[in-house]
């Protein structure tokens, strides 16, 4: 951990994230239930969660800080310049299903390092019926 830098945040994801989560779930779900959770990600207020919660409710490995896409991330971080809040959707721990991070893997690692307790603002959309 670099330690005291705190991270600022956008008050909104960026315009283009919203693309970017729709090509990353096009792996996962069919193009009408991608289209509802961005949707959803447009719309549903910011809640505020732990870079380290994140990650383990993802099941996801912390990337280390001489990934490029993280390396950029905590120079913004150091220069503070605001990152655009993360979206994901919602897992489901009766059934297995890992939390997605459908934009924003990279900054949450770089928040990581900056301090695991770090609070981003998410986007969440519910997994769905049936889901």
């Amino acid at each position: 951990m670099t330690g005291t830098q705190l991270v600022s945040w956008l008050d909104q994801p960026a315009d283009h994230d919203y693309p970017a989560a729709a090509s990353y779930l096009a792996l996962l779900a069919a193009p009408d239930e991608i289209k509802q959770w961005v949707a959803v990600l447009k719309t549903t207020p910011q809640l505020r969660f732990k870079a380290k919660d994140i990650l383990r409710a993802a099941r996801l490995a912390l990337l280390p800080i001489d990934n490029p896409h993280v390396a950029s991330d905590l120079k913004k971080i150091k220069a503070g310049k605001a990152l655009s809040p993360i979206l994901l959707v919602r897992g489901d721990l009766g059934s297995g299903i890992a939390l997605q991070v459908a934009d924003g893997y990279h900054r949450v690692c770089a928040s990581y390092h900056t301090d695991e307790n770090t609070d981003i603002p998410c986007r969440v959309a519910p997994r769905g019926p049936g889901r």
